[in-house]
């Protein structure tokens, strides 16, 4: 496997990883795909790479791309402020549990910090099991409602 920064023609891939990562608890029916129109969720891929705040990563195993991880600043469920990046990762379903996430999430988060972020927050449904991993990364629960947790791991420490 290889942890490499996705490449510009690769964003329309984004698509495919926002959908996958959106949470779907055992016994519930999966949206329809065209969710990932909705805004509340376009704001993770619109327009991806025109911000310098835009970063993406991508696991290439054998030259197919099977998780993606990527940052911008954007008013999303995980959102601080307007220095903060905030998080969306997926990794498809046949390859999760393989460590997939935690490689992405590491390299990331050192780029992260090479470019001077001082923190990078996210927002997981309770039920997630990648909870679990986030913590493990450092991230620590700064908010919760009723579904969810907003994570922040502060970075340049």
């Amino acid at each position: 496997m290889i942890i490499r920064e996705m490449q510009r023609t690769e964003y329309p891939l984004l698509e495919n990883f926002l959908y996958e990562a959106i949470f779907i608890p055992n016994g519930v029916e999966p949206p329809p795909k065209s969710i990932i129109y909705r805004p509340e969720l376009q704001v993770y891929i619109s327009e991806f790479g025109t911000n310098k705040h835009d970063i993406a990563f991508v696991a290439d195993i054998d030259g197919k791309i099977v998780g993606a991880v990527w940052v911008r600043i954007m008013n999303d469920y995980g959102h601080i402020d307007d220095n903060t990046p905030s998080f969306a990762i997926s990794v498809y379903k046949e390859y999760r549990g393989k460590g997939i996430g935690t490689a992405l999430m590491k390299k990331i988060l050192a780029t992260l910090k090479e470019r001077g972020y001082k923190q990078a927050s996210l927002s997981v449904q309770k039920e997630n099991f990648a909870a679990k991993m986030y913590q493990k990364l450092g991230f620590q629960i700064i908010g919760v409602n009723e579904e969810e947790f907003l994570m922040l791991k502060k970075i340049s420490e």
